[in-house]
């Protein structure tokens, strides 16, 4: 699979968040950084054999516990996944989207001086 057209599942993207904060890990340090009480470490093991067939991850057979990491790139995939919501959710306004994730969840003070810094460059390289 090519890493230009990344299209990771929610259960691919919560393992992807795990694996982009903690590195390599196996199966089972996953399974525990999900806490998933409603699926079993047999699925998250699946998953993850999905994945690298995918090419989302490689995995390191050389010990008999096998060691996965992210091989996609965070700041890409979030990238592409957030492009392709504007795109088909919000008719491709950027605007539209930034007011409805902002109308629906509270921003911390410290997010929303980020933002503020994030547009103030935008209009001057406008």
């Amino acid at each position: 699979m090519s890493n230009t057209n990344i299209k990771p599942t929610e259960g691919e993207m919560e393992i992807l968040q795990v694996l982009w904060q903690k590195g390599l890990c196996t199966v089972r340090e996953v399974h525990e950084a999900l806490d998933k009480k409603d699926s079993g470490y047999t699925t998250t093991l699946k998953l993850m054999q999905i994945m690298h067939e995918k090419g989302l991850v490689e995995r390191d057979t050389n010990q008999k516990t096998h060691i996965y990491k992210a091989i996609v790139n965070q700041d890409k995939t979030e990238k592409q996944l957030v492009n392709k919501m504007i795109d088909n959710v919000f008719n491709g306004s950027a605007a539209r989207l930034v007011m409805q994730a902002l109308g629906n969840h509270s921003a911390s003070a410290d997010e929303i001086d980020e933002i503020k810094k994030y547009l103030e460059k935008l209009e001057k390289n406008s």
